[in-house]
Formats: C-alpha cells, structure tokens, sequence
C-alpha cells in the first residue's frame, strides 16, 4: 500500500466534524428559516432541508473509511467489516444518549437545548472509541499503533453517520421524532447496515499493492452518496417530497463520484500494465 498520504488525517478529520455536523445543524436552521418565511419559500426549503444532513452523513463516511484504512493497512484483514460494525454499534449507542440526554437538561435557554445533541453524541462516541481502542492495543495487545486514535475516529464518524442519515429520514434530529419516523419503523436497521458497509467497503474494494488514497476516498464519496439515496427512499414515506429530493440527489453525487473513481481505477490499471506482461515461459 501506498504510504503517501494526500490528504493528512487531521484534515479529513476536520473535514468529517465540521461538515458533518454543519450538515446536521443545516437542517434545523433551513427548517426555522421555512417557517418563518412561508409560502412558497417554506415549501422549497422543507424539500431541500433533510437532504443537508445526509451531506453530513457523508463528509462522516469519507472520515470514517479513511480511518479504517489507517487501522486496517496493518493486516487486520477480516477485521475491517468488524471495524465497521462496531463503529455504527458505538454510534448509535453514542448519538440516541446525546439526542436523549440534552431533553431532560431543565435549563432555559435562548436557544433551544435540542441543539445540544449532535454534539453531546460526538463527544460520546469519542470517549467510547477511546475506551475500546485502549483496551484492543493494551489489554488484548492487538499492536497497533494508530489503534487507539482510529478507533476513537471511527465511533466519532459512526455517531455523526447515524444521526446525519437518520434526520435525513426523520427531517430532523430532535430524539422523539427519530423514534417515531426512523426506530419504530425498523429504519435504523438500514442506516445501521448500510452506513456501516459504506465506511468498511472502500478500503476493502480498494486494498492491494497498488492501493491509493484518493481512489478510495472517491469511493467512499459514492458509499456515503449511495447510503443518502437509500435514506431519500425511506424519506419518501415519511417526508414525502423530501424524500424524492434526497433519493434525486444521492443518486445524482453516486454518478458523478462513482465515475471518478472509476477513473482512477483506469488510471491505476493502466500504470500496471504499463510494467510488462509476465513471461509464459520460463527464461
């Protein structure tokens, strides 16, 4: 694998927390920005708010699957869907606290506690990967040295995920309405399985001598745009046109990152064989 890294990790890390979360926080603030002007202005804005935290749900999938390749490049092999498992497992745990939590607070302020959430669930998530990563290197002595700083990255960008794409669905991320529009309904069960392969795939279709950074980058893009159209379609039925928006452009992001990375597979493929066939014979 390749060792040179294009893109460090503190800057896709920062890119995972602060898109992601910007996208999440869109939604609320296009939604009170809807109410408040109305009409026709309300009706666009309610179609066009879900779909903001799906884009953050996919600045977490890029994040996140650039981490499992940091950790995995270290031959855990069949290890990488476990990472992706127990990442979303994290987040869920991580992102319903935080959602729930910020509810029972009894203090009034300005803005509405809700906003809290998001957060409190990252935050979490963090303490959770923490906790995990230091018992994987120190007690089952797995060795690795980024295990403690990946596995800490990888439960952030799991509760980021799973509330991106669940308020993607829900049209917001307040808790109780997440409960009746994305849990009671068995929705979770999707984000959950879903979100997961959309941060473990990239690595896994991408690994081999040749491997490279930006070819899975790109494809973790079209995962996270793929998981988004899947959410506009769960959308349809409880937001309506939202929904459709959603479904539109998730489909739309998957064309247009799926055929750079398929560009790259060319690309890389032709570096290849440019090398020479091997002999049939030998000399």
């Amino acid at each position: 694998m390749s060792e040179r890294k294009e893109i460090s990790p503190n800057t896709l890390m920062a890119f995972g927390i602060v898109g992601g979360l910007l996208g999440i926080y869109l939604t609320y603030i296009l939604s009170v920005a809807g109410n408040a002007a109305g009409g026709p202005v309300k009706e666009l804005l309610t179609i066009i708010a879900p779909s903001t935290s799906a884009l953050g749900g996919i600045c977490a999938v890029v994040w996140g699957a650039e981490a499992v390749r940091r950790v995995a490049k270290y031959g855990l092999g069949t290890g990488v869907p476990s990472i992706g498992q127990i990442a979303l497992g994290m987040g869920i745990i991580a992102a319903m606290f935080g959602l729930a939590i910020v509810g029972t607070i009894p203090v009034k302020l300005p803005i509405p506690i809700m906003l809290a959430g998001p957060i409190v669930a990252l935050v979490t998530a963090s303490i959770i990967g923490l906790i995990i990563g230091w018992f994987a290197q120190n007690v089952i002595k797995m060795k690795i040295p980024v295990m403690i700083r990946c596995m800490t990255e990888i439960a952030a960008a799991g509760s980021i995920v799973i509330i991106g794409f669940s308020a993607a669905a829900a049209g917001s991320f307040e808790f109780g309405r997440l409960i009746e529009l994305v849990f009671d309904n068995g929705f979770i069960l999707v984000v959950f399985w879903v979100g997961a392969m959309a941060m473990l795939h990239p690595f896994n279709a991408c690994l081999g001598p040749d491997e490279k950074q930006k070819r899975l980058l790109y494809l973790a893009f079209s995962t996270g745009a793929i998981t988004m159209a899947v959410t506009g379609i769960a959308g349809i039925m409880t937001l309506g046109n939202a929904g459709i928006f959603t479904l539109l452009f998730g489909i739309v992001l998957w064309l247009i990152f799926y055929k750079k990375f398929w560009d790259e597979v060319y690309k890389d493929a032709a570096s290849v064989v440019g090398t020479g066939l091997i002999p049939k014979t030998e000399a």
